[in-house]
């Protein structure tokens, strides 16, 4: 039998991704290429070679999955990448459209997170994913969902009001002896 846990979890959300990101992939190297003085003669070798293969494959390894607690993003050939980011870590998801991408029906999902400490803040984009904005929506309803069941709304922690107490405390103490030490106009 079920747990009640296990009852209010949703199913996981698999992306898809928009096949029209291989010619964009090989466009924009073509286009890195063209910007570099030794690229530029490599410009139609790659677009009509390797380019073709390394997009399809490419394409072929992307996957995001999305489930109550985690985003999973990996993608790669040589150097692959997996990244699982924490929902309650995550800061910002952006929606990203310019011109080129729209010319592909493409848009790029930015994933920002919170690090442990200063300076530790990481992003992530997601490029061509099909109905970005539907993944945009569902990453930060589930975050919410998430954070409402660690955090209790009805109630503060003793431990948190007392502070508050002290910290009220002393700050009375201190504006009691303001008034003592300035003089009085």
């Amino acid at each position: 039998m079920p747990t009640p846990h296990a009852l209010s979890e949703t199913p996981p959300l698999h992306a898809t991704f928009n096949p029209l990101i291989r010619p964009y992939l090989v466009a924009m190297v073509a286009w890195y290429l063209l910007l570099s003085i030794f690229g530029a003669p490599l410009i139609l070798v790659w677009v009509l070679g390797p380019g073709q293969w390394w997009a399809r494959h490419y394409f072929d390894r992307l996957g995001c999955t999305l489930d109550d607690r985690t985003l999973q993003f990996r993608k790669g050939i040589l150097f692959r990448v997996e990244k699982t980011i924490p929902l309650e870590n995550i800061q910002d998801v952006t929606f990203i459209e310019g011109p080129i991408l729209r010319l592909y029906h493409l848009s790029i999902l930015r994933v920002e997170t919170a690090g442990q400490s200063p300076g530790q803040a990481h992003s992530m984009q997601l490029v061509g994913i099909v109905d970005a904005h539907a993944l945009r929506d569902e990453i930060l309803a589930r975050r919410e969902r998430l954070r409402m069941q660690r955090t209790p709304t009805s109630q503060v922690p003793d431990h948190q009001g007392d502070a508050l107490d002290a910290i009220r405390a002393r700050l009375d103490e201190i504006a009691e002896l303001l008034r003592e030490h300035l003089p009085q106009h």
